[in-house]
């Protein structure tokens, strides 16, 4: 994204927990995913990404184009903590090259999220 801080676009990433519930995370798009911190975030013992293939029934969109808003289901959403560190970010807007730019407080006020350390 011409002219944007990389570290304030935002992936959006689908989970499932050892009780089987799923999970949505936001992270920066170039830092991965802790799975053990993400797992203590929301109470779980361990998390997984969930099979590509699950990602359309389960939350409405394609891998690439996943957002964090106006899924199927309400999930449990965290972001990294480091959002806090930019006036906008951006995420997808749920299809390819389409994203969204927004105030955390914006975003809140759409999707519940919460605030956490979840990357590597």
């Amino acid at each position: 994204f011409l002219g944007e801080d990389p570290d304030s676009v935002f992936k959006t990433l689908v989970t499932v927990g050892k009780s089987g519930e799923h999970y949505v995370f936001m992270v920066p798009v170039a830092c991965e995913l802790d799975l053990k911190k993400a797992a203590n975030a929301v109470g779980e013992k361990s998390i997984a990404m969930i099979k590509s293939k699950e990602l359309l029934p389960l939350t409405g969109y394609i891998h690439g184009g996943c957002s964090p808003i106006g899924m199927k289901k309400q999930f449990t959403t965290t972001i990294d903590e480091t959002a806090e560190l930019y006036d906008k970010i951006l995420f997808s807007g749920g299809k390819l090259g389409c994203q969204i730019e927004a105030t955390l407080a914006d975003l809140q006020k759409v999707t519940p999220v919460k605030l956490a350390d979840i990357t590597v």
